[in-house]
């Protein structure tokens, strides 16, 4: 009976586009904080046609559906370069308030298993996000 209570995952379809906006806010939510910049990293993410009814969706699917299932549903509909896209926007949105949190850090490396990406070839592309998020070097 308790069940009827249960959210249900809303139609939610899992476009690429939609694919990088759901896995946004599994990153965002991770360490239970959703950060200025990380909001207004999704919101550039989602363009400038996203509407509110859209990222009210996504929050729903999200809410009712855990990460770990959703990145292999994803991961059967997303080619390489798609994966490789979305996983690289997560490591940016997690470390652009400064640094990535261990449940952010966590989430990721789920992600990238599940993509079946590796460290070595993510090594280059993280060390030019850190390179891009050190604005710190900007006032030395």
């Amino acid at each position: 009976m308790f069940n009827l209570f249960k959210s249900q995952a809303p139609a939610f379809d899992l476009t690429p586009r939609n694919c990088l906006v759901a896995s946004l806010l599994y990153c965002m939510a991770s360490d239970g904080e959703m950060d200025e910049e990380e909001v207004g990293h999704l919101l550039s993410v989602m363009g400038p046609n996203a509407t509110r009814e859209a990222l009210n969706t996504a929050l729903r699917f999200c809410r009712a559906t855990p990460a770990e299932q959703f990145a292999q549903q994803a991961a059967q509909r997303l080619r390489p370069d798609q994966k490789l896209c979305i996983v690289l926007n997560m490591i940016d949105s997690a470390m652009s308030d400064g640094e990535a949190e261990p449940q952010e850090q966590q989430l990721v490396m789920g992600f990238i298993r599940t993509f079946g990406l590796s460290e070595a070839e993510l090594e280059p592309h993280f060390r030019t996000l850190t390179a891009k998020n050190d604005r710190a070097v900007l006032d030395r």
